[in-house]
């Protein structure tokens, strides 16, 4: 069957972004065909569609890692899914379309009542900020966390899921709205300004004691201040480089600066300083995803009765003016929270 589709046919700016036709092959025996509700937009697909992202397939292609939509057709082999279920679904690329194919195993069961856009919104943000604090971060009660980018999406799922673990939330975000909202909203500590020295204002929050975790999708000396704060026994947990995309188009510069100054780690220097360095990629897991349906599980409950929530920032269409929108709006940082594509959405 005929269907349409955001695509990457060359890389560039958000405007490169276009709407095709494709051809939607048939699911196989464990697959499932999901026609899509919404989709949501992650800094990741920027990177993909500036070419800074390292496993994409050949273009043309479309990106999105999320979706959510009711069950059209199932394979043969699948168990437990059938056509008008409703249900959400990671995806290593495709999403940005009005019809996807993808293993069942990749299937997740819809929380409860929520609209299509909040749906979309949970699998990364919240499967992220959970294996980060949760599993590569060993967080435990009472412990002090960091977590660069607060107000973003994964930032504000992450600032949730560490005040219910009983952590101790400091934050970073961009703009004094965005600070006062994770602080008085989802009940951070303290948060910081991200374009400021927050390095020394968490250091005056957090005494001689410092930092027992950090999230970092940031990197370059972002990276390197977070091992500053770190109290022994403490932990890193880098999750991306937006450090390296500051703009719109892909600059090689820019993304070298980036990466040579993000610290090298040496095991004999983190043995004397008794800290750990962790890195984190959701659909890296490989024979370890089963680790993303047991977190899924553990917080469907309070993600179906919404003390466990996706803070929603805009909803564009999807289409490829739509997905241009939300894409200038992440690089422009302007987001508080979650952007989606909602194939029923008027806003472009």
């Amino acid at each position: 069957m005929r269907t349409r589709a955001i695509i990457i046919e060359q890389l560039g700016p958000p405007e490169c972004l276009v709407e095709r036709e494709i051809t939607l092959r048939d699911p196989g025996s464990a697959e499932v065909h999901l026609r899509v509700a919404a989709a949501g937009v992650n800094f990741a697909d920027l990177m993909m569609r500036m070419g800074l992202y390292g496993t994409v397939p050949p273009r043309p292609f479309s990106p999105g890692f999320e979706v959510a939509g009711t069950v059209a057709r199932v394979g043969k082999g699948v168990i437990g899914w059938k056509e008008g279920d409703r249900a959400v679904a990671l995806m290593r690329h495709g999403g940005y379309a009005h019809d996807v194919v993808v293993p069942q195993d990749h299937l997740f069961p819809w929380p409860g009542d929520l609209p299509p856009s909040e749906a979309a919104a949970i699998p990364v943000i919240f499967l992220t900020a959970w294996v980060c604090l949760h599993r590569a971060g060993a967080a435990r009660a009472g412990e002090r966390v960091l977590i660069l980018g607060a107000a973003g999406g994964v930032g504000t799922a992450a600032v949730q899921l560490a005040v219910r673990a009983g952590l101790t939330v400091f934050g970073t975000a961009g703009t004094p709205g965005k600070r006062r909202f994770v602080e008085q909203e989802l009940g951070a500590a303290g948060c910081f300004d991200s374009r400021g020295d927050w390095e020394r204002d968490i250091r005056r929050r957090a005494g001689e004691r410092g930092i027992d975790l950090a999230l970092d999708p940031v990197g370059g000396g972002a990276t390197r201040a977070c091992g500053r704060l770190l109290a022994p026994l403490g932990r890193v947990v880098v999750y991306g480089m937006s450090r390296g995309a500051p703009g719109t188009r892909r600059s090689w510069v820019q993304a070298a600066w980036a990466y040579l100054r993000t610290p090298r780690f040496h095991p004999l220097n983190l043995v004397g300083r008794n800290q750990g360095i962790l890195g984190v990629h959701l659909l890296h897991l490989g024979d370890r995803e089963p680790v993303l349906r047991a977190a899924y599980e553990e917080m469907l409950p309070d993600l179906a009765a919404n003390s466990l929530y996706p803070v929603m920032d805009k909803s564009y269409s999807l289409s490829a003016k739509g997905a241009s929108a939300a894409h200038r709006r992440l690089h422009e940082r302007r987001n508080l929270g979650k952007v989606v594509l909602a194939a029923t959405s008027d806003e472009e």
